[in-house]
C-alpha cells in the first residue's frame, strides 16, 4: 500500500449528511438505513461536526425525548480534518494519536468525503488479497 497516497483514494466520496436541527431519530434510521457508524452534520456543504452511534450509545437507555432532540445537542464540533490531497499517513497518525475512527475531508470549506478506518481496513484487506493471488 502506497502510504504517501492522497486520502482521496481511500474516503467515501457518497457522503450521509445531517442539518444541525435534524431529530436523532433521523440519524438512528440512517445509521440502520446505511450500515454505517458516522454521519456528517453540514449547513450548506460547510461541515459543522459528526455524530456517530458512539454518541447516540452513550444515552443508554434514552427516552422518548431523545429521539426528538437536535442532531446539534449530540454531535462532536471541533473536530480534527483532512484535505482531499493529504497523504494517507498523515490520516493514519491522526488515527493512532486519537479515539476517533473517522476523518472528514474537506477541501475549500466543503465537505467532500469522509475517510474512516474501515476504508484504510478495506484497501489493505484488497491488496492482501491480490499479492495472495499472486501467488
Amino acid at each position: 500500500m502506497n502510504f504517501t497516497a492522497p486520502v482521496s483514494q481511500f474516503m467515501s466520496s457518497r457522503l450521509v449528511s445531517l442539518a444541525p436541527g435534524d431529530p436523532v431519530s433521523m440519524a438512528i434510521d440512517l445509521f440502520r438505513q446505511h450500515h454505517i457508524h458516522h454521519i456528517l452534520v453540514v449547513r450548506h456543504k460547510q461541515l459543522l461536526g459528526i455524530i456517530s452511534t458512539f454518541d447516540i450509545n452513550l444515552r443508554t437507555g434514552y427516552d422518548e425525548s431523545f429521539l426528538h432532540e437536535k442532531v446539534e445537542n449530540v454531535m462532536t464540533s471541533g473536530i480534527a480534518t483532512l484535505a482531499s490531497t493529504d497523504r494517507l499517513n498523515v490520516a493514519i497518525q491522526l488515527f493512532s494519536e486519537n479515539l476517533f475512527h473517522a476523518i472528514p475531508v474537506v477541501d475549500n470549506d466543503e465537505v467532500v468525503g469522509i475517510l474512516t478506518t474501515l476504508d484504510i481496513m478495506k484497501a489493505l484487506s484488497v491488496e492482501d488479497n491480490a499479492r495472495i493471488m499472486e501467488k
